[in-house]
């Protein structure tokens, strides 16, 4: 018997489409039931690479961890991969085929949509159900035409879905009924309920609202969720979860170490800082454009990137790199995270125009090595351990591009197959690797920490992920109808 499937779209952006797919994978899971997430099409420079050689967006790399499966290509077939402000790279089930500008992209998805379709199939002959998450917002009627991502997957795939929007940004009522108006009759119709995500404070005030909002669309009212303030813990998938971590700040008391990084535009996997962030003697800053980076900073950590050069182009833009080698210069440490790693060299190559024209230009030359991209991307799960420390971790590659020179005889990581990692400088202030996910390894942190002589914590960061989900998936069953939310799905 195939499996039955329900979709769940957003108004917007950032209403908890992805944290909620997660938390009902995951209650599903706990009651037995083989669940499986997919999303058609996500754009995203947080990715995670899959078990079958590919990679796909972060959030349903957590969503899978959430039903309790291995992640798959098939969960995610297209996803788009920022470069600049009109462009994007395109990956379709896992591999990276090209290059598109918007206006270019969206006469392509014709072409893609087989592909979504297949995958969702493969998904389908091995789930009791599939979850599937939208893209942005189910209104955005400019954008129907061709699309894949929303109702135009829903339509194609015959999916019912359910609309969720966000009390905590205001004007919900008129996000969800103003969805149900501008869209097209049949399009409407594809949408069977409502779930209003993110209250605070009493719930009953907003009965009447649920009430409303019903009566105007036709919809099932499916749940109230309150706001569940442990979903700032789980790895975010949009950028737009760096607004909010540039605005938190930790309390001077107990700080042993005081990180900044630079938020530059093209950021990527910055989710390798939150085991940091979780540590109660750590301040990780994120560090905006406009600001320099604090003279008080302990170490300066240069993130993933999605278009390196760039990137760089727009640290100096900003003045970083003055504060950075200042930084050194008063013997402060600098740490580079693949795309930040590459930039702390003497030289990047772009001999085949990988990101944008060909070219070569002068790192921040604080190691001494030289990076050049080639037309393989390296997509890899890794297991190793610590050459300062011997401490095992674990993490992935995911990386267009080899660097080489005299300061990588002085790696950082040694691979389980032997391999080795990353760089240092003679005076071991300045270092930088490949290698995603570090820090999520207890032991290897742990050991990092150790060396600015700061003792990490005794919690563990993946049973935590682990506990937020099951405390999430909870929370969902006790605030959102789950038996009539299953009844519509088909």
């Amino acid at each position: 018997m195939p499996a039955r499937a329900l979709m769940f779209s957003g108004t917007g952006s950032d209403v908890g489409k992805s944290l909620m797919v997660a938390g009902l994978c995951r209650l599903l899971a706990n009651r037995g039931i083989r669940v499986l997430p997919f999303k058609p099409q996500n754009m995203s420079n947080n990715a995670a690479v899959t078990a079958d050689g590919g990679e796909i967006g972060r959030a349903q790399a957590l969503q899978a961890r959430a039903a309790r499966v291995a992640p798959s290509v098939h969960m995610n077939p297209v996803l788009l991969k920022p470069e600049s402000e009109t462009g994007a790279q395109i990956v379709v089930q896992g591999k990276m085929i090209g290059s598109a500008r918007a206006r270019e992209f969206q006469a392509k998805k014709p072409e893609l949509l087989p592909a979504v379709l297949e995958s969702f199939g493969r998904l389908k002959a091995d789930a009791d159900i599939v979850l599937v998450e939208g893209a942005g917002s189910a209104s955005e009627i400019n954008l129907r035409k061709n699309d894949i991502a929303n109702l135009g997957f829903s339509r194609a795939a015959g999916v019912p879905v359910i609309l969720i929007g966000d009390i905590d940004r205001g004007g919900v009522i008129a996000s969800i009924v103003g969805t149900e108006r501008v869209l097209d009759p049949d399009d409407a119709a594809m949408i069977r309920g409502f779930i209003v995500n993110k209250m605070r404070g009493d719930a009953t005030l907003f009965a009447d609202g649920m009430a409303a909002i019903a009566k105007m669309t036709g919809w099932a009212p499916l749940g109230l969720v309150p706001f569940f303030n442990d979903a700032r813990k789980l790895p975010a998938e949009d950028a737009l979860a760096l607004r909010d971590l540039a605005k938190a700040s930790k309390s001077n008391a107990g700080v042993k170490l005081r990180i900044a990084v630079p938020v530059l535009p093209r950021i990527s996997n910055f989710d390798d800082l939150d085991p940091l962030r979780g540590e109660p003697s750590i301040a990780v800053n994120m560090i905006e454009p406009g600001r320099p980076i604090p003279a008080d900073a302990d170490l300066i950590l240069l993130p993933g990137s999605k278009a390196t050069i760039d990137d760089l182009a727009a640290l100096r833009a900003e003045g970083w790199d003055i504060d950075i080698k200042a930084h050194v210069r008063r013997g402060g440490r600098v740490l580079g995270l693949c795309g930040g790693y590459q930039m702390l060299g003497k030289r990047i190559s772009d001999p085949a125009g990988i990101e944008g024209p060909r070219r070569t230009v002068e790192g921040l030359g604080l190691l001494d090595v030289e990076t050049e991209f080639g037309t393989e991307k390296t997509l890899a799960a890794v297991t190793g351990t610590l050459n300062a420390k011997g401490a095992p971790f674990q993490g992935y590659e995911m990386h267009v591009g080899r660097t080489s020179g005299p300061d990588t005889a002085r790696p950082i990581l040694t691979f389980a197959d032997g391999r080795r990692d990353g760089a240092t400088s003679p005076d071991g202030r300045v270092a930088g690797c490949y290698v995603h996910g570090i820090f999520a390894s207890d032991a290897a942190r742990a050991a990092i920490l150790g060396t600015f002589g700061v003792e990490a914590s005794s919690n563990s960061y993946e049973a935590e992920i682990d506990d937020i989900l099951d405390s999430f998936a909870e929370h969902l069953a006790r605030h959102v109808a789950i038996d009539d939310l299953l009844s519509l799905a088909k």
